[in-house]
């Protein structure tokens, strides 16, 4: 098999490669990353992302790590398999960019505390800082007052379609709905619905099932 990601199912970036791949219908194979060994810090995963984080990402004797790139990668050079996560009208890309831009480098950074906070440290059975907590909630609400005035112009963050610029978001929406941070998209009523549409899309349940039955 040419495709694999080298990862695991805690990690949101390797969740958002998967929700790609799989939005593409495309067949891979899953490696596991032995986080408890630090088997990410050490060779051989070092030749495939030298900052040993997840996930590294094979596609014949193409090497790449960074998630969002990969899945740029995956988009383009699969545009005609699956869901199309990208336009072919220049204007149109230009706002998928944008939109892509904006989850990395304003929802993302909030985004990610929170959900370490909230729900991985949960998982290894630590508490969270309730003062971390606010302060990324705060700063999550100021992005998403931007985000609920955009989605009430258009179903998805860069157009009518779902692509990319709303598929990045999934891996931190789901470790944060069910959460006290749930509330700050919640209040926010075509945030919400913009929420429980992506997280409803039978591709992510599928890696949300590959997660919980790995």
């Amino acid at each position: 098999m040419a495709i694999k990601v080298h990862g695991s199912f805690v990690s949101t970036a390797t969740m958002r490669v998967l929700a790609c791949l799989n939005e593409k219908g495309l067949d891979y194979e899953f490696v596991p990353v032995d986080f408890a060994v630090g088997e990410h810090k050490k060779e051989p995963f070092l030749s495939l992302n030298p900052f040993g984080q997840v996930p590294a990402f094979e596609d014949g004797d193409l090497k790449l790590f960074e998630s969002r790139a990969i899945n740029q990668y995956i988009a383009h050079t699969y545009a005609d398999k699956g869901t199309p996560l990208i336009y072919q009208d220049p204007k149109k890309i230009a706002l998928v960019c944008v939109w892509a831009e904006v989850e990395a480098q304003r929802y993302d950074p909030p985004a990610a505390k929170l959900t370490w906070e909230l729900g991985i440290k949960q998982l290894m059975g630590m508490t969270a800082d309730d003062a971390i907590v606010q302060e990324q909630e705060a700063q999550l609400a100021k992005v998403l007052d931007v985000y609920e005035a955009r989605l009430a112009q258009s179903k998805y963050l860069a157009g009518d379609s779902f692509t990319l610029a709303d598929l990045n978001h999934l891996p931190t929406l789901n470790y944060l709905m069910g959460t006290r941070a749930q509330a700050v998209f919640d209040s926010r009523p075509h945030v919400s619905a913009w929420c429980a549409d992506i997280l409803a899309r039978p591709v992510w349940q599928k890696v949300v099932a590959m997660r919980n039955n790995p």
